[in-house]
């Protein structure tokens, strides 16, 4: 029950949070727009029928169509990178990892690449392109790994590390061959929200909170596992099918993020770690704040990223923030093993 109480504060508080910047971030522009006028127009936008407040149509435009689309992707990529990255790090017992430990993100950037350097090879689009590629590594390293049905963590984290090499080298060949579409491609892999639409949202939200919702009831089952695996399976868990279902789930999630927004770093590496010094490492609680604050850093990171005097890709102020941060906490002690 205390446990209960204490995910609910933090969630709720994280989540009223995510409501603030998200409001104050849609005030910001090159037209400026009131707090009051940014709620009016959001609840129109978001509410359908049930709220119809006045405001002008260039304010309820410029916030429903062109503000409010951006801002929901840029939290809902965070969201799911911060929760993949949860998961990683108590799967692979380390705070070290991240999203893109197993070649998501890697082999994401060879599809998104492809697509946008050579279209008529690559017919499918950026995003179905991107997202098929990164599921594809990430069974690929998962089959490499795996051996007589068991799959070693450490076996996994190598092929991880292996394949993510081998697709870094196709990436940087596709980059030689791309011509025109360089700068494209460039920008796409940096990360950026730029041009953001409701489609984009529609397509990474529903396998975001679903998959989320099935890790999240499997939290106690990754709590048992930082114990060990051996440890883990005396406890009643199955360990290989959790590892499998995880692993799915999280590459998923990551798959879906990194295909309409390209690839962002340090969100699923430092949100997870901040919140495990603030909330422990119990993932009943970790995973729901880890998620609701990555949310909020993405937001605030690509109101940075886009309302300085030049926009930039929204990878550039993830990494500015999270590179720093995390030196900071190893040369405070506080990065050790889970």
């Amino acid at each position: 029950m205390r446990l209960a109480l204490r995910t609910a504060t933090w969630c709720g508080g994280l989540f009223a949070l995510l409501v603030a910047v998200a409001v104050g971030s849609a005030t910001i522009g090159p037209v400026s727009i009131g707090y009051v006028a940014v709620a009016k127009a959001g609840l129109n936008t978001l509410g359908g029928p049930i709220f119809d407040f006045t405001v002008s149509g260039q304010t309820q435009f410029i916030v429903g169509q062109l503000r409010l689309p951006r801002i929901a992707l840029a939290a809902t990529v965070g969201f799911a990178l911060a929760a993949a990255g949860t998961v990683m790090q108590g799967f692979f017992r380390n705070p070290m990892a991240d999203p893109s430990i197993i070649g998501v993100s890697s082999g994401a950037s060879v599809g998104a690449v492809a697509a946008i350097a050579f279209p008529a090879l690559v017919p499918v689009g950026l995003r179905t392109a991107a997202f098929a590629t990164a599921l594809v590594s990430a069974f690929a390293v998962y089959a490499i790994a795996t051996e007589d049905g068991r799959t070693p963590v450490a076996t996994l984290l190598l092929a991880g590390v292996a394949v993510q090499t081998l697709l870094g080298a196709v990436t940087s060949y596709l980059l030689l061959e791309s011509g025109d579409s360089l700068r494209e491609a460039m920008y796409w892999l940096m990360g950026n929200l730029h041009a953001a639409t409701w489609r984009e949202v529609e397509l990474a939200f529903p396998p975001a909170v679903l998959a989320f919702l099935v890790l999240l009831a499997f939290a106690r089952d990754l709590n048992v596992l930082l114990l060990g695996e051996e440890d883990a399976h005396a406890l009643g868990v199955s360990v290989e099918r959790t590892k499998r279902l995880l692993l799915a789930l999280a590459s998923l999630v990551t798959a879906a993020a990194v295909a309409v927004a390209g690839v962002i770093g340090f969100v699923g590496l430092i949100v997870p770690h901040a919140m495990r010094l603030l909330v422990g490492p119990d993932h009943r609680i970790l995973l729901p704040t880890s998620a609701l604050a990555g949310a909020s850093f993405l937001v605030v990171a690509d109101a940075v990223a886009s309302h300085g005097p030049g926009e930039l890709p929204v990878g550039i102020v993830t990494a500015a923030v999270g590179a720093p941060f995390f030196l900071y906490l190893l040369r405070d002690r506080e990065v050790h093993a889970l």
